[in-house]
C-alpha cells in the first residue's frame, strides 16, 4: 500500500475561463496529463455545476491503474483543488505523479500554489511502528 498522496490548492486561477467553468474542457485537461508520464485512466466521472445554462464551476475524478486523480474547481474564486494519490506497489510512480501534477498547476496558471506531499503505507522491508490502542486495557 506504500504510494505517494499529492494535493494542491491553486488561487487566482489565470488560465482560460472554460478550464474552471467547463467540465467537458476540464475532463480533457486530466485525461491529457495522465498518459504521458505513465498513468493509465481505467475511468473516469465528471459534474459540471450550475443553473439555468450558467456554468458555476466542476468536479471530476479519474480512476488510474495506479489510484486516482480528483480535481474540483471554483470559477468565482478563480481557485482549484488537486489530488492525485498513486500507489507504488509494483513500480514507483511518484515521478509521474509529479510530472502530471506540475502540468495540471501550469495549465491553471495560478498566482499562488500551496501545495503537499504525503508518503502513504509502508515501504517494502519497513517494520510498522506500533501505535498503543489507548482503549485497550492494560490488566
Amino acid at each position: 500500500m506504500h504510494g505517494l498522496h499529492l494535493t494542491a490548492e491553486l488561487y487566482g486561477c489565470r488560465c482560460a475561463r472554460r478550464l474552471l467553468d467547463d467540465a467537458g474542457a476540464l475532463r480533457e485537461l486530466c485525461l491529457a496529463v495522465c498518459s504521458p508520464p505513465g498513468l493509465t485512466p481505467l475511468a473516469e466521472v465528471f459534474h459540471q455545476f450550475g443553473r439555468n445554462g450558467e456554468a458555476a464551476g466542476a468536479t471530476g475524478a479519474v480512476v488510474l491503474a495506479e489510484s486516482h486523480l480528483a480535481v474540483h474547481t471554483w470559477p468565482e474564486s478563480a481557485a482549484v483543488t488537486l489530488d492525485l494519490y498513486v500507489c507504488n506497489f509494483s513500480q514507483d510512480n511518484s515521478s509521474a505523479a509529479r510530472q502530471a501534477c506540475r502540468q495540471l498547476i501550469a495549465a491553471f496558471a495560478p498566482n499562488r500554489v500551496v501545495q503537499r506531499e504525503l508518503e502513504r503505507g509502508i515501504p517494502t522491508g519497513t517494520a510498522p511502528a506500533e501505535t498503543p490502542n489507548p482503549d485497550a486495557s492494560s490488566d
